[in-house]
């Protein structure tokens, strides 16, 4: 037996013997609390078994009528309908007085709630005194990491059975919200793919669909724009509602690295994080490191891969919560592997092959299983929770430090606020968050006197001295990425992106204010400032057998675009949805682009009163996707033949011929490579092929230089932006095998001749693109390509850019 397993053995006996006598009477109530496998009829963690999410949500309900430690609620509903679900477990005691122990919450979040600045901290102490902490466990966002929501049952049981004094502990002093899947629909689309294929050589396989209908793996990128139902369920309701000091993140990462991640972080971290929150990440994982590695845990690392630069994933650390994300080595699904010690690779920050300060000890490889998953999730869970019991107070201590320092008075060296004009999507996401700001309709600055009117009904304040200010600084200024060199001088990649500046994404223009001065506040004149590209859309006829307008190519190969793309397309800020369908590789290779329609033009109000109905050809969307894996798809013999191979030559042909005969075709990002390359067009990418040590712009945001002439720039500012990431940037050439005259290419949109490209973020190589083309329009027989070098709907949140996709969809 390895002696990680006999640990677990005599924990699990000392957990049974122990509470026979030091609580005979609560041990015997809590006897009946049914196990995960009285319910799903397997213990969480074997081999080859996945719980469905009726199975999950059956658990819980049964745990919920057995036990008084558990309150099970549905909070919401997903995406797709599903229960969007919580439980609150403590002790019987505090969960009689839930709602005083959020109410304690809520004024140490706010201190200016606890009256005047001279008693706050005699009231604070009081409140740290009978408060508990609240820990906020997180499973399953990404739905492939199966191991996360099936712990969620196990730490569930334990808390709600077992009666060991260190679990008497936690429940006294801790309140946990346990959310078993923030992902609901991703459970089922996962369990019922694996269920399909197992025995089949494409056992362990990723599914060949996203596994959150529109974002996939980016339902982790949404904590500042809030544009998903999951999401914003999260945030109104938990959050929002218990501000917990921790929030422990379960994740699962790649099979060849470390066994388990945990904080610190990596450098950057981004400077609105308050440093409470960095020492609070950095005392609790390095906590977390040392007492796994002490219970034999192999493989462990910190301050590595992961960085703290984008609230897009972390939200809490700008609300008063340290998180903590915890990534365990991933088998294949739930089937186990077999990892040889030569084949672990290093990420950024360590070598598994070598002990570190920040990695260790070696895990010399072997098998890795779903059960060996399950325990380092559930281990590190639960000292996690015992870390917050026993700190309680030091928890409460530093919430309560944060809150604080956030709601006193600016100095005169300090930055006092930003005042902008704010659209309804600007004020929803604030909102959301819980900003404060105030409507301005006349103020008096640096000598000058402004009154709002006409195209700006009101301007905005927001001001720093409130518990989230930090939150919106993050949002509204812009990022300077730092210049991060390994020994080499080769750039150390960001784990996800560089900017987050919702100001320039949203098209809103905020300026910091750096002391106070006269204004004059009140209602705004006109509430209604629309978001950018919410203007005439388009929509299928009433006629159920016409087909959607816009057709957007699906990948068997799931695309992250594609369902971002799908949700703009549908989105609920537009002022009609737009009628679409998708298209994959088999229905396009036989010929099903080549339909005409008959669509609806409709506003918010209605039908035009010029036309009720018109006949336009498709458009048809491919969002972006590296070029290759949309002509070749998966690999033969990677997965079941019926969806291997991508477009091919007979894919190619069809798109030609379709847009020969009038239809448009619109490529977003990496996807307009495929038509340069496919369709022979007299365009280049001038960055292909250069190292990052020449030319690197890792998800930034860029100044793009419009025509505002062409139809596609119609209503756009002269100057606006282009979310750059893996990016091509073209430029025309005189090709002689191409079928297209240098001639039939338009450039609407270039990056400037004249200024620095970059906007926000991180941009090495800045010179190469000066001038050069970002969109460009090229006529083929009756139709045309549209190609955008960058993406315009990124990720839901770059509402500048939406004008340009949409005016794209509108015929020539």
């Amino acid at each position: 037996m390895r002696p990680r397993t006999l640990a677990l053995v005599c924990l699990a006996l000392i957990a049974i013997a122990i509470p026979f006598v030091a609580h005979p009477s609560t041990y015997a109530e809590q006897s009946a609390i049914p196990s995960p496998a009285d319910v799903l009829g397997f213990t969480p963690g074997d081999d080859r078994k996945l719980a469905s999410w009726d199975q999950v949500i059956e658990y819980f309900k049964r745990l919920d009528q057995a036990s008084d430690r558990v309150v099970f609620q549905e909070l919401g509903k997903s995406t797709m309908g599903k229960p969007f679900v919580m439980a609150t477990i403590s002790s019987p005691a505090n969960l009689a007085r839930l709602d005083e122990y959020r109410k304690i919450q809520e004024q140490l979040a706010d201190p200016r709630k606890l009256g005047a600045p001279t008693v706050r901290d005699k009231k604070a102490a009081e409140f740290i005194a009978r408060g508990k902490t609240i820990v906020l466990i997180t499973c399953g966002i990404h739905s492939t990491e199966v191991g996360s929501y099936l712990s969620s049952m196990l730490i569930a049981h334990r808390l709600a059975s077992s009666n060991d004094p260190e679990i008497q502990n936690i429940l006294d002093n801790t309140i946990i919200l346990l959310v078993p899947s923030l992902n609901p629909d991703g459970v089922d689309i996962v369990k019922n793919w694996y269920d399909k294929t197992l025995g089949t050589p494409y056992e362990g396989t990723d599914p060949p669909e996203l596994y959150h209908k529109y974002t996939g793996h980016d339902d982790n990128r949404d904590w500042y724009a809030f544009t998903q139902v999951e999401t914003q369920i999260t945030v109104d309701k938990i959050h929002n509602v218990w501000h917990p000091q921790i929030v422990h993140d379960i994740h699962q990462q790649g099979s060849f690295g470390s066994r388990l991640f945990l904080p610190p972080y990596m450098q950057p971290v981004e400077p609105n994080v308050p440093k409470q929150i960095v020492e609070g990440y950095t005392e609790l994982g390095n906590y977390l490191a040392k007492e796994m590695r002490a219970k034999d845990f192999q493989g462990v690392t910190t301050n590595s891969t992961y960085d703290a630069w984008s609230p897009s994933r972390a939200y809490s650390h700008y609300h008063g919560g340290v998180r903590i994300l915890s990534e365990t080595a991933s088998a294949r699904i739930a089937s186990p592997i077999n990892v040889k010690f030569d084949d672990l690779t290093s990420r950024e920050g360590y070598d598994p092959k070598k002990e570190s300060a920040n990695f260790g000890p070696l895990w010399r490889g072997g098998e890795w299983k779903l059960r060996d998953i399950t325990n380092t999730m559930t281990t590190c869970a639960f000292l996690l929770l015992k870390n917050a019991a026993e700190e309680r107070e030091k928890w409460l201590r530093r919430f309560y430090a944060i809150g604080r320092e956030a709601v006193r008075p600016r100095r005169k060296d300090e930055l006092f606020g930003f005042i902008g004009g704010a659209n309804v999507c600007t004020r929803e996401t604030l909102q959301r968050a819980e900003v404060e700001f105030e409507y301005i309709h006349q103020y008096k600055l640096n000598g000058r006197t402004h009154v709002n009117g006409g195209n700006s009904p009101f301007t905005m304040l927001i001001k720093m001295s409130q518990p989230y200010g930090g939150f919106a600084k993050a949002l509204l200024e812009k990022q300077s990425y730092p210049n991060l060199r390994d020994a080499s001088g080769h750039p150390i990649a960001p784990y996800d992106v560089t900017a987050h500046t919702l100001s320039l994404l949203y098209a809103e223009e905020f300026k910091p204010v750096l002391a106070p001065f006269k204004y004059v506040s009140g209602d705004p004149l006109d509430p209604e400032v629309p978001c950018p590209g919410t203007g005439l859309t388009l929509i299928p006829s009433a006629d159920p057998q016409s087909l959607p307008r816009v057709l957007v190519y699906k990948s068997h190969v799931p695309a992250i675009d594609e369902g971002w793309t799908r949700w703009w397309l549908g989105s609920s800020r537009r002022k009609a949805a737009i009628g679409t369908a998708t298209l994959q590789d088999v229905d396009i290779r036989q010929g099903k682009l080549l339909t005409m329609e008959t669509i609806s033009v409709v506003t918010k109000t209605g039908p035009l009163s010029f036309a009720s109905s018109i006949q336009l050809a498709h458009t048809l969307i491919i969002p972006d996707q590296p070029s290759r894996t949309i002509l070749i798809g998966y690999r033969s013999g990677t997965m079941p033949p019926e969806i291997t191979g991508g477009l091919g030559d007979e894919g190619v042909r069809a798109i030609r011929t379709f847009v020969e005969n009038g239809g448009t075709l619109i490529c977003l990002n990496r996807a307009s490579e495929f038509a340069i390359e496919q369709f022979k067009l007299p365009l280049r990418n001038v960055v292909a092929g250069l190292p990052r040590t020449q030319f690197y712009v890792p998800g930034s945001i860029l100044r793009l230089e419009l025509d505002t002439t062409h139809p596609i720039a119609k209503g756009m500012p002269k100057e606006s932006i282009a979310w750059a990431e893996e990016s091509p940037v073209f430029e025309i050439v005189n090709n002689p095998n191409s079928s297209v005259p240098a001639t039939n290419v338009k450039t609407i949109g270039w990056y400037p001749r004249d200024k620095d490209p970059l906007l926000s973020g991180w941009l090495l190589g800045g010179e190469r693109i000066k001038g050069k083309a970002a969109l460009v329009e090229v006529t083929m027989g009756k139709g045309r390509i549209i190609l955008f070098g960058f993406r315009p709907q990124y990720r839901g949140q770059s509402l500048a850019t939406y004008p340009l996709l949409l005016n794209s969809l509108t015929p020539k």
